[in-house]
């Protein structure tokens, strides 16, 4: 697994069916070589993590404060929860230690 396989809001790709099946090419991928237009992208923390050239919005120094992002944490649904904890988890140790995490997941969220 690499960084690129971790979504701007802390989703991971690497255990989504659509990702795996390549339906969906993740959040990032491409956008970087210009194989996709990020003006056409309709995700507003991708598109404000690509332009400030940060690997997800856990790195962003407005991460307590972005309305886009505590709006998106704030929806009324398990799955925001855990990518928020996510991102929580890669600002208190690090991509390393999140990505030895997860990769031992089978879904798309596991234990800290």
């Amino acid at each position: 697994m690499s960084i690129e396989q971790i979504g701007c809001c802390g989703a991971y790709c690497k255990t989504c069916k659509a990702y795996t099946t390549r339906v969906c090419r993740g959040c990032k991928a491409g956008y970087v070589t210009g194989e996709r237009d990020l003006n056409k992208a309709k995700c507003k923390m991708k598109i404000c993590c690509i332009q400030k050239g940060l690997a997800t919005c856990a790195d962003c120094d407005q991460y307590e404060t972005c309305p886009t992002l505590q709006s998106f944490y704030g929806h009324d649904s398990y799955k925001y929860g855990r990518y928020r904890q996510a991102t929580e988890y890669i600002r208190a140790h690090g991509y390393d230690a999140f990505i030895r995490i997860a990769d031992g997941w089978s879904g798309a969220y596991g234990k800290y």
